[in-house]
């Protein structure tokens, strides 16, 4: 297959030679085979171009402009259709050539395109078949695959689950301490209870005491006064 390229090296026009070096040199650069068909100087090149550019194709005019691209008796496109190509990367499907392997747009069709059974477009034979060395495991093609990451989503939830459980029992254990601390309570409040009792037993006890040194003292005084009054009586006599 032959990339043939329709040029006018004689343009008047700036726009024209631009397009025309931009395809030309970006062809050299991916190292694609094309041959420059003159249309300037060669009538042949130019009525051949002229009828092989699809209707639909054409300006309004009915003359289509250089640079016009065909891979042998195949239309590619204008600059314009070429330009759209190189900017998403393919060109070699504008061309309709193969990309060589390790190329982006022969990356991009490995990804695009997959085999009915699971195979890659990449993992085919030298001479273009598909290698059946190279097998998609069964679980793969059934969609069975997503197993592990359902049971990755089962996992989590058993995981809530089990979060669930322990938020329950650190209630039920917090609901535990709630008597727990109530008995503190209560013992505290015997304890005070012991000690006010304590204190009020002593205060009875000094009480009772003083009491007592007091009859005492009142039963001196009233043996004084009764010594007192026979020494007077016993003056008297």
């Amino acid at each position: 297959m032959v990339i043939k390229v329709f040029l006018a090296s004689s343009s008047g026009s700036t726009a024209i030679k631009k397009k025309q070096q931009d395809v030309v040199g970006f062809l050299e650069a991916l190292k694609v085979d094309y041959t420059e068909l003159d249309i300037a100087c060669n009538e042949e090149n130019r009525m051949w171009m002229r009828q092989n550019v699809p209707s639909e194709k054409k300006p309004t005019n009915g003359i289509p402009l250089p640079p016009q691209i065909f891979n042998e008796g195949n239309y590619c496109g204008d600059y314009d259709t070429f330009f759209d190509a190189k900017e998403d990367n393919t060109v070699y499907a504008f061309l309709g050539l193969p990309p060589p392997p390790g190329s982006k747009e022969a990356e991009q069709a490995d990804k695009a395109h997959i085999v009915e059974n699971g195979t890659h477009a990449e993992e085919t034979n030298a001479e273009g078949n598909l290698d059946d060395s190279i097998e998609v495991p069964v679980e793969e093609r059934n969609g069975d695959a997503h197993g592990e990451e359902e049971e990755g989503e089962g996992g989590e939830e058993e995981e809530e689950e089990v979060a669930e459980g322990e938020t329950a029992d650190d209630e039920a254990t917090e609901g535990d301490e709630a008597p727990a601390e109530e008995d503190e309570a209560v013992e505290e409040a015997d304890e005070i209870t012991e000690d006010t009792e304590a204190r009020a037993e002593e205060e009875e006890e000094e009480e009772q005491e003083e009491a007592d040194d007091d009859r005492e003292e009142e039963d001196l005084q009233s043996e004084e006064e009764e010594e007192l009054q026979q020494l007077e009586e016993e003056e008297d006599e």
